[in-house]
């Protein structure tokens, strides 16, 4: 078990090209974190950093309150679980659980006991004869993880592993990863690029861009509360409806207006947003705050010119123009909607944001809890 902190945490390659830059972070004992972004935001360089497979330019690396930036990563008893799950092809599965233990010179009594207690957690007993070339994606990726865990780690650092499974391979090992952290309570690094694993299995999200981390905390808070542009677009698909406008008095309220659009914006907001009437500013609500008839105290009617339809079964995803500006709703699937009509939605403004034009920094406001994201009509 392991805290894992970092204090201004950067890498420079070569060519003065970044791989992360300033880093400050803290995992603690137990936990289970997600590191979430693009490919090439730093994600997986961090996560080597930590692992002592990538050498940092400046700040510290400390595990249970040491400073680990010089301890090899043999020493470190962290346990990395790659994409490319790196088993031995001419191995059985036994032999490449117990490979590491081996080459450490633990006792034969010792490795099997280890072997076979990781095997039974991984449902890979009647596997241990076979070799990786007999295995399907998700045995292979079993295997990796009973490697790990057969050392004992304090930490487990799993980079996208997950990735080159389909997608029911991919649910299901999703569940696996969560009951084996329940079961191990080990400290669990994920490094993704994936919304819907960051969304499900970590305890908190670090999401990171161009090398910084731009927002941590909560899957549901970052998702209700997110701190940019960026990170309301990136963290959930369709990703949040972004319209730009301005923000207009109307007596004694606001009025968000953009072309042929008004939406009057919530009592509780008017004293943070008060500042910017008059002012261009970019309006925020997601996809399953559009509803098929009114919702709330805060609900306003709104006109869709409706470009697809996108039926997924259970639920319509519905593209259209709003002010003009593409938006996505996400409706019922009893909801139907002819491509090139124009349909009536409406709008819960409880849930909206407004971000800074130049920079996609959000307004700040009072903050809205986070709300179930699925089953919403």
């Amino acid at each position: 078990m392991a805290s894992i902190e970092l204090r201004q945490v950067s890498k420079i390659y070569p060519g003065s090209t970044a791989g992360v830059k300033d880093i400050d972070l803290k995992i603690e004992d137990g936990e289970f974190v997600i590191f979430l972004g693009p490919s090439g935001c730093g994600k997986s360089t961090l996560l080597r950093s930590i692992a002592g497979l990538e050498s940092i330019n400046s700040g510290d690396i400390l595990i249970n309150g040491e400073v680990v930036n010089h301890v090899a990563p043999r020493d470190r008893n962290i346990a990395v679980v790659f994409q490319s799950y790196a088993l031995y092809p001419h191995m059985n599965v036994w032999q490449n659980m117990a490979f590491g233990l081996r080459m450490r010179g633990n006792p034969a009594a010792e490795i099997d006991a280890k072997v076979t207690a990781a095997a039974e957690l991984l449902g890979l007993t009647p596997l241990l004869q076979r070799k990786p070339s007999a295995l399907s994606g998700g045995q292979r990726q079993r295997v990796a993880l009973g490697r790990a865990i057969v050392r004992d780690p304090q930490a487990f650092l799993l980079d996208e592993p997950l990735s080159n499974l389909d997608a029911q391979l991919r649910a299901e090992m999703r569940l696996e990863l969560v009951r084996l952290h329940r079961k191990l309570a080990r400290t669990t690094i994920h490094v993704t690029h994936d919304q819907v694993e960051a969304m499900t299995m970590g305890d908190r999200i670090f999401i990171m861009k161009d090398g910084r981390l731009v927002q941590q905390g909560p899957p549901l808070e970052v998702y209700a509360n997110p701190a940019d542009t960026f990170v309301a677009g990136f963290l959930a698909s369709p990703p949040m409806n972004l319209v730009a406008g301005r923000i207009v008095a109307d007596g004694d309220g606001l009025v968000f207006a953009a072309k042929d659009l008004a939406l009057p914006v919530p009592a509780a907001y008017r004293c943070a947003y008060a500042a910017w009437a008059g002012k261009p500013v970019t309006f925020g609500l997601r996809s399953e705050d559009f509803h098929a008839a009114p919702n709330g105290a805060w609900s306003s009617p709104v006109s869709l010119q409706v470009e697809a339809v996108e039926a997924l079964g259970p639920e319509n995803i519905l593209i259209g123009r709003l002010a003009g500006q593409q938006v996505a709703a996400r409706l019922s699937r009893h909801y139907s909607a002819q491509p090139g009509k124009t349909v009536t939605l409406h709008a819960d403004l409880a849930p909206m944001h407004l971000f800074i034009p130049e920079d996609g920094k959000v307004i700040p406001r009072p903050r809205a809890a986070p709300a179930p994201l699925w089953g919403r009509t």
